[in-house]
């Protein structure tokens, strides 16, 4: 009885998809314990043998259902991992109001990276733009036609001279033969945005250009996704240089026309076909373009086709109208565009009516600059305060508004997916080089943006925090729509899941928890709700996917190991590219940086939690330990150094070589690699600095202001550069074909880190309060001087900076961080 009860207690408690098989090996346990004679009649033996062959099928199923079962519920969770990368978070959206929502808002210049161009803030919106031409003038053996700022134009300058964000602009464009100069002024009203006029002037450039021919093209065009677009060219002698009557989901109707304000017009033109899509407008374009005779035997002049369609396009009906306009220089035109919903129209916004209001906007933005920077009272000249106006309003005219998805690859995708799609309102770092968003980038945007128009800058983390997955993860770089994937290889398109980027949208909010603290309105606290959700789920994020070994520890994901043709394998997910870490990367690694930023998330995570009501008590715990100087000093202190350091498996002695004359240079080793600290001092080394996590009585801060200031290291007439002059990596390729990049040069984001962090330590008690002040002094003159400089002599703020004489480098204009020299002059921390 003992035995048949050890076998039918656990019987009971399998699943009932086996039940069947219960009772079979009851019956047999129960059959085989009875007496039995030894005499067993052969129809006993047959009986037996009849429930053991009724056992072994049952047992054979039970274990293939199983199998099947496991089998499923494997796949199903494979599919459910691949959906993770590309499923949206289960939170509400943090943007509450957009589109038509925010009418002063909903049309503006947000397309960045073209010189002039208009949309509005709708996933199919309908695009303006402008192109234009001078006379005999060509590059790369055809016609220099200029639409998407491109470096290889190699114009002299280009920019804004002021834009406020929400009503008006004026951009100056310094080209090879002219001068052009772009307005733009919105009047709000109607049901569609309201009504918008662009007045663009073209100017010599110099006396020799007096009397040149130039075309100026300007656009309209449908997007292909538009339903309900239809786009009329009106002709005759009353619609002067042209006009046109359309329909588009995103506006409605409207009327768009252009007219001659000032100068002589030679001749004008139209193009009405289809475009090849919003990414080859130019394109098109150029299919337009035809040789006409003028009057002269010689006279010959390039023009506009009229009407283009394919043979096989039956319908006709044109989604990219373009106007050009050839006027001998000086001469000037106006767009207006004018909205079918707008009623009671005070009249058109031409001429004298737009003068007028143009120059209410820009009088008003001098006012406000003014109040909020106050930088004549700081003692700059006239000059240097218009250097600082241009660089607030390339960043704001540097705001963009894109559609469409990424391409992403999770960690259990065989090839990369979708994103879904959305939209995404946001600077870009460089309307030339990077007319995108990206996310590390847009943090330090935010800074300036915030302090010019707070309602902006919460709108724009607003649109990146409503990017977020599942996991809590923002693809680092977004390449959204046509036009945007146009510029950017292949090689960076797919973002990839487990990568991070530094989290700096919470420099930004933190820089804002002053202004919360001493008055958080209602809408505050329901912004700062609604996403509460998503920052709580990117801090977690972080802390489970960029975590170290060791407790307090972080590590940056995404370092190939296998990379042998990189000097030191980059970490393009710090932001720091080719800023040498350990040379062999393993997962003992630990990223000074990045633990820094964990340390900000914390406390800043904690602040708001308070702010609107939730437990802060974890993130106040984790920011007190993260903060505690001790552990920091056991985990990133080189006392070989003497600072604060990486920690990982490292080698210096290593150097890019040739092994044959056709192959490619490969990294050889000459040491073998130990897990040490990697003593070489930069940026990184710095950062328990930069986020003012050093305490003020600390004597390793004593230490480290000391180190700022050597010029075998970081300081330099210009600012500080990236990385000291005796590291083993200063200005070396990382790999045959990369020149250095965070390997030296001067980085103004990074600079206004320090000089923040500096302002902050000199205002505290402490025993280096001094130092930190005298330091402070002479650093935040060394970089506000030379960007004055180099703005001066190239017309450009720039990428980085020379080290070694200042001069600009990288690509230009980037008026993305490179713009914080506007807090840095009005001293706005």
């Amino acid at each position: 009885m003992t035995r048949q009860r050890r076998t039918r207690t656990p019987s009971s408690q399998w699943s009932s998809n086996g039940g069947h098989l219960h009772n079979d090996l009851a019956l047999l346990d129960e059959a085989n314990a009875a007496p039995r004679s030894d005499r067993s009649s052969r129809s006993d033996k047959k009986r037996k043998g009849s429930n053991s062959s009724r056992l072994f099928p049952a047992v054979v199923f039970v274990i293939f259902a199983g199998i099947v079962i496991l089998a499923v519920a494997y796949f199903l969770y494979l599919g459910y991992m691949e959906t993770r990368i590309n499923t949206p978070i289960a939170a509400p959206k943090v943007v509450k109001k957009f589109g038509l929502a925010v009418p002063e808002r909903y049309w503006g210049t947000y397309r960045p990276g073209v010189y002039f161009g208009t949309r509005t803030r709708h996933p199919t919106s309908l695009v303006t733009g402008m192109m234009w031409f001078v006379a005999g003038h060509f590059q790369n053996n055809m016609l220099a036609l200029r639409h998407w700022c491109d470096q290889g134009d190699d114009l002299s300058k280009y920019g804004w001279e002021v834009h406020d964000g929400r009503y008006a602009g004026v951009q100056k464009i310094v080209d090879k033969h002219v001068i052009l100069q772009t307005s733009f002024v919105k009047r709000t009203g109607g049901q569609h945005g309201g009504d918008w006029s662009a007045r663009i002037i073209v100017l010599p450039k110099g006396k020799k250009g007096e009397g040149t021919q130039a075309s100026i093209l300007y656009y309209v065009a449908l997007d292909p996704d538009d339903m309900t677009g239809l786009l009329q060219p009106m002709m005759g002698p009353s619609q002067s240089l042209g006009s046109l009557k359309g329909m588009s989901d995103s506006v409605g109707g409207f009327r768009l026309h252009v007219v001659n304000s000032s100068g002589e017009i030679l001749h004008h033109h139209v193009l009405s076909t289809k475009h090849m899509g919003l990414h080859m407008l130019k394109e098109t374009v150029y299919r337009g373009l035809r040789v006409f005779n003028g009057n002269g035997e010689n006279d010959k002049f390039i023009g506009l086709a009229g009407e283009m369609f394919s043979h096989e396009d039956l319908d006709r009906q044109p989604n990219f109208v373009v106007y050009q306009v050839t006027g001998q220089v000086p001469f000037e035109i106006e767009i207006v565009y004018e909205s079918d919903s707008f009623f009671k129209r005070p009249g058109m916004l031409i001429g004298e009516t737009l003068t007028d209001e143009l120059g209410a906007f820009v009088e008003k933005f001098h006012s406000d600059f003014k109040e909020k920077f106050a930088l004549e009272e700081k003692g700059f000249s006239e000059e240097e305060v218009s250097f600082a106006k241009a660089a607030l309003s390339n960043m704001i005219g540097g705001i963009g508004y894109f559609y469409g998805s990424s391409k992403v690859l999770g960690e259990y995708n065989s090839d990369p997916v979708p994103y879904w799609k959305a939209p995404l309102y946001t600077s870009v770092p460089s309307r030339s080089f990077f007319p995108r968003g990206f996310l590390w980038d847009e943090g330090f945007h935010n800074l300036l943006i915030s302090k010019w128009d707070r309602e902006i800058s919460q709108d724009i983390l607003a649109h990146w925090f409503d990017l977020m997955n599942w996991d809590g993860w923002i693809p680092r770089e977004q390449i959204l729509g046509l036009e945007a994937r146009a510029r950017v290889p292949d090689e960076f398109v797919v973002q990839r899941g487990k990568n991070a980027n530094p989290p700096t949208l919470l420099l930004t909010l933190h820089s804002m928890m002053s202004g919360f603290q001493r008055d958080l309105s209602d809408d505050d606290y329901e912004y700062l709700s609604r996403l509460w959700p998503r920052l709580r789920a990117w801090y977690n994020w972080f802390n489970s996917t960029q975590y170290g070994d060791l407790p307090g520890t972080y590590r940056w994901r995404g370092r190939d190991h296998r990379a042998d043709k990189e000097l030191n394998p980059k970490t393009l997910t710090s932001g720091l590219d080719d800023y040498p870490r350990a040379s062999h990367p393993t997962v003992d690694e630990r990223h000074l940086d990045l633990r820094c930023w964990m340390t900000l998330a914390s406390g800043l995570m904690a602040d708001i939690a308070k702010l609107i009501e939730k437990d802060p008590s974890k993130f106040e715990e984790s920011n007190k330990y993260l903060s505690d100087n001790n552990v920091l000093d056991a985990l990133h202190w080189s006392y070989a150094a003497n600072g604060y350091m990486d920690y990982g498996l490292h080698t210096d002695s290593a150097e890019l070589k040739k092994l044959s004359e056709r192959a490619d240079m490969k990294r050889i080793v000459h040491d073998d690699p130990k897990l040490k600290f990697i003593d070489s001092f930069g940026y990184v080394s710095f950062f328990p600095l930069f986020l003012q996590i050093i305490d003020p009585y600390s004597a390793k801060l004593g230490k480290v202001l000391d180190d700022l200031r050597q010029p075998d290291l970081l300081w330099t007439s210009y600012g500080l550069r990236s990385l000291a002059k005796n590291s083993p990596f200063y200005k070396k390729r990382n790999t045959e074909h990369d020149p250095p990049y965070w390997r030296g040069a001067i980085w103004i984001n990074m600079n206004f880190l320090a000089i923040r962090a500096l302002h902050h330590y000199s205002s505290v008690d402490g025993p280096h309060r001094d130092l930190a002040r005298e330091i402070y002094v002479n650093l935040r003159g060394n970089v506000v001087k030379n960007v004055l400089r180099e703005y001066k002599r190239t017309g450009y703020l720039w990428e980085h900076y020379s080290d070694k004489n200042g001069r600009g480098e990288g690509c230009r204009p980037f008026t993305g961080w490179s713009a914080l020299v506007v807090l840095i002059m009005g001293e706005t921390f």
